[in-house]
Formats: structure tokens, C-alpha cells, sequence
């Protein structure tokens, strides 16, 4: 079972329905036993950084992620959910993050044409291509929907990489970790390997 993290994201019923149709045993909770006992949990979101911190926190959610992540339960986060993740974000100066990866979230910049958010599909490369992205071709493409990017500390969790006007560390894997800034469960075929993907890494036991 596939516990998705209920803190009020906006993502949640069409990460839930992507699952579903790939025959996946899922619960939306935000019941710390429940997400504990699951063999794999999910983080979506959509929305402002500091915004999601705080319902996390007033949800007690925080350190249940973060046991998550001691527990060596596969977990995934999604747009908002792989930010939260990491340390700090620009759109939220001050507030903490998850921290359970080291990197900031920076604000894509608006020079050079380019219209941000960033509203589309892009293709990946593969510097550490990882368990998410097996049996996906360089070049594959995403949906992305996002002002903000991550610049990651460790080169070496950097799964996937895009480019936007700058370089975006598109996707991250490290241990039990895994995050895409972009949105699997609305990036068709490609999108529905990856949670596939993640769904078997569920199956493989944990750690």
C-alpha cells in the first residue's frame, strides 16, 4: 500500500487516480501510523512553499516524514513535495524545509524570454538515472508547472536535469529518497513508467 500525504496540496486525487490505474493499493491520510506502516509514501504538492511547511507542521506531519526517511521507507515527492524536501526556498525566506536533502530552491529567472512559471514539457537527461527512470529513453519528456527549481548540493542524487533558462535539477534519488520537480501523474507514458517505478522499489522491501 501507497499512503499519499494529505496536508491539503493541491495534486493529491490526480497522483491517487494515476496509481490506481496502474492497479496500485493507495490511501490518502495524514494518520502518522498509517503513513509508518505503508511501503511507500508520497509527498504531492502544488502551491507556496512556506504556506505547505505550515500545514505540515500543524498536521504533526514533519516528523513523520522524517522518520519516513529513517525508516528507509521509499518515499517520493512531487513539485512542491521534492522542495519541501530540501533546506530553504527563496519563495519563503526564513522558513526551514524538510531538510532531508541538502540543496535550496531558487526562483527560475525571468530573463531571456522566458516566461516563468515554467508551463510545459521538457525533456530529461540522465546524469544518475537511478531506479525511477528505468526503462526510459534520454530525452524523455515531462509536464512541468513550477516558478521555482532546485540546485541540489550533492551532483552525485541528481537523477534528471532540464533546462529553463538555467540548469534545473529535475529529479533526485538518494537511498530510500526519491523526488521530481515535475509531475509524473500528468506526463503520460513517461510519467506512468516512473510511478511504476516507484511502486516497485515499494515492492522490493524497505532500505
Amino acid at each position: 500500500m501507497i499512503a499519499i500525504i494529505d496536508y491539503d496540496a493541491g495534486n493529491i486525487k490526480s497522483v491517487e487516480k494515476a496509481l490506481q490505474y496502474l492497479g496500485e493499493e493507495t490511501v490518502i491520510t495524514r494518520d502518522g501510523e498509517t503513513i509508518l506502516a505503508a511501503d511507500g509514501v508520497i509527498l504531492p504538492g502544488v502551491g507556496a512553499f512556506g504556506d505547505a511547511m505550515g500545514k505540515l507542521r500543524d498536521y504533526g506531519l514533519v516528523p513523520v516524514i522524517r522518520e519516513c526517511a529513517d525508516r528507509q521507507i521509499p518515499f517520493l515527492g512531487i513539485c512542491l513535495g521534492l522542495q519541501l524536501m530540501f533546506e530553504e526556498s527563496q519563495e519563503c525566506p526564513g522558513v526551514e524545509g524538510l531538510c532531508l536533502l541538502k540543496g535550496k530552491i531558487l526562483r527560475i529567472p525571468g530573463d531571456g524570454g522566458l516566461k516563468v512559471p515554467h508551463i510545459g514539457w521538457n525533456n530529461l537527461h540522465f546524469p544518475h538515472p537511478g531506479r525511477l527512470f528505468e526503462g526510459l529513453p534520454e530525452d524523455s519528456y515531462v509536464y512541468f508547472v513550477h516558478s521555482y527549481y532546485l540546485h541540489a548540493d550533492e551532483d552525485e542524487v541528481v537523477a534528471a536535469s532540464t533546462e529553463y533558462g538555467t540548469l534545473i535539477h529535475a529529479a533526485v534519488e538518494k537511498g530510500n529518497l526519491f523526488a521530481c520537480q515535475f509531475h509524473p501523474e500528468k506526463s503520460s507514458e513517461a510519467g506512468l513508467q516512473i510511478l511504476r517505478n516507484f511502486a516497485r522499489v515499494t515492492k522490493e522491501g524497505r532500505g
